[in-house]
């Protein structure tokens, strides 16, 4: 009896020298749970397939640190997402309840940790898939959006291909063409683009075979007099108006994106991508370098003036003014709110002209405004709203830097390229965009969840 009290005295001294409940054996001491990154008793660990384990936080740290996906130890790769090894996790909980208990005060009190850990499961959950083998999503290109970019893809490449080889790629012709060498067809072709309004004063022209140069002889007396009797006044104002920048440019000026396109294929694809990623320093870059010829166009139709609402798109865009501070102040106020809705009300008003292009611009300029809103809500909820000034300045160094590349390489990029690019642009992005933001919300949920 006297010698089982003694066994016991002894095994109690044991478990005080190695802090170790009662039960355990003196063999089990905090030391044989270190972590090799902090030195310090493992708080939810999270074993390698190396099988080495560490603090969780501590490899958070590590990977945001190094951003590689080795063993802090032994530098041996990991394979999948590590996750923090439950049986261990609780076997060490139980033996040292009060030093896990101090570790994770003195844990949540750490910022630094606390992002690190959110950077890394953010991580995590960008490569484990929600809704596993269903092919719907798959974060490594499969499923159901890559079927549909690689079908739209080939496609597009099919279409570009036999126009750009076949040069009947859109028209164009008169955009490049001078007015002098039009042929009473072509001179047609300029009259419908005018407008539906149009169309009515075509027989005229064509029984007259109003060629490019007796159009350039033509005035406002003469659309007045027979056979031309163009009794509407505004008709004939816009007419005169068209014919005047005609004179003045000796080719027909763009009246369409795809006419824009064609005179100006660099900027044109230059101000979609710019458009995506930093709507309002493309704004401010049409107000600075572009003011009469776009920037002006654009506010008149984002922000019209009060009694112009109703007019037609072409009729309202014929006498531009300076806008007014009416104009100004709604027009500053979207810029730094909702930029995309102004690329969106912009679209709406070239329904009629570009019947599935708009929708497809409104539809992204939707999606992004969503993705910008997300991106927002993800500094808000993480406390780096201090960090947007540095962030506005990277993304402009990193959109000058790329707009200076592409000045310098445009000259020997080939057309067909740059039309692949365009339509790409244009026409997928909102794909991807509806991917980005599934996933997006899908995060969301985890999160709250």
């Amino acid at each position: 009896m006297e010698e089982d009290e003694t066994l016991q005295g002894e095994r109690e001294r044991a478990e005080v020298e190695t802090g170790a409940p009662a039960g355990t054996g003196r063999q089990i001491s905090v030391s044989e749970f270190l972590c090799h990154c902090c030195y310090d008793i493992l708080v939810n660990p999270t074993t390698l397939n190396c099988g080495h384990s560490f603090c969780r936080h501590c490899l958070a740290l590590w990977w945001v640190s190094s951003k590689k996906n080795e063993c802090p130890e032994c530098r041996e790769k990991w394979e999948g997402f590590p996750k923090v090894n439950i049986l261990l996790r609780d076997v060490i909980e139980k033996l040292f309840s009060d030093a896990i208990e101090q570790r994770k005060e003195d844990i949540q009190q750490n910022s630094d940790v606390a992002h690190s850990l959110a950077t890394f499961q953010k991580y995590g959950n960008d490569q484990i898939p929600t809704v596993p083998n269903t092919g719907r999503f798959n974060p490594r290109g499969g499923g159901f959006f890559s079927g549909v970019l690689t079908a739209l893809t080939c496609v597009a490449v099919v279409l570009l291909g036999y126009h750009w080889s076949s040069r009947e790629f859109e028209e164009d012709l008169l955009v490049h063409k001078p007015v002098a060498k039009w042929t009473a067809e072509e001179v047609i072709l300029w009259l419908e683009q005018l407008g539906l309004w149009a169309s009515h004063y075509k027989e005229r022209f064509l029984l007259e075979k109003v060629n490019g140069r007796l159009l350039l002889t033509l005035t406002e007396e003469d659309f007045t007099k027979e056979p031309y009797s163009i009794e509407n006044s505004n008709h004939r104002k816009a007419i005169m108006a068209e014919l005047e920048c005609v004179k003045a440019l000796g080719v027909k000026p763009p009246q369409n994106l795809w006419e824009y396109k064609a005179v100006n294929p660099g900027k044109s694809l230059f101000l979609l991508y710019a458009l995506k990623s930093s709507p309002r320093l493309i704004m401010l870059y049409l107000y600075f370098f572009d003011y009469a010829e776009a920037f002006l166009p654009f506010i008149h139709t984002i922000c019209p003036m009060q009694e112009d609402k109703h007019e037609d798109v072409f009729t309202k865009l014929l006498d531009l003014k300076d806008p007014s501070w009416k104009q100004w102040r709604e027009f500053i106020v979207k810029y730094l709110i909702l930029p995309y809705q102004l690329i969106a009300e912009f679209a709406w008003d070239w329904l009629d002209v570009h019947y599935w292009t708009s929708r497809f611009i409104i539809v992204n300029a939707m999606l992004l405004s969503v993705l910008e809103l997300f991106s927002f809500w993800r500094l808000w909820s993480r406390r780096e709203l201090k960090t947007v000034p540095h962030r506005m300045w990277r993304h402009f160094w990193k959109v000058s830097t790329q707009g200076l590349f592409v000045a310098i390489f445009w000259p020997f990029i080939p057309q067909f390229v740059c039309n692949c690019l365009f339509y790409w642009a244009l026409y997928f992005n909102p794909i991807i965009n509806i991917d980005l933001v599934v996933t997006e919300v899908r995060r969301l949920e985890t999160q709250v969840q």
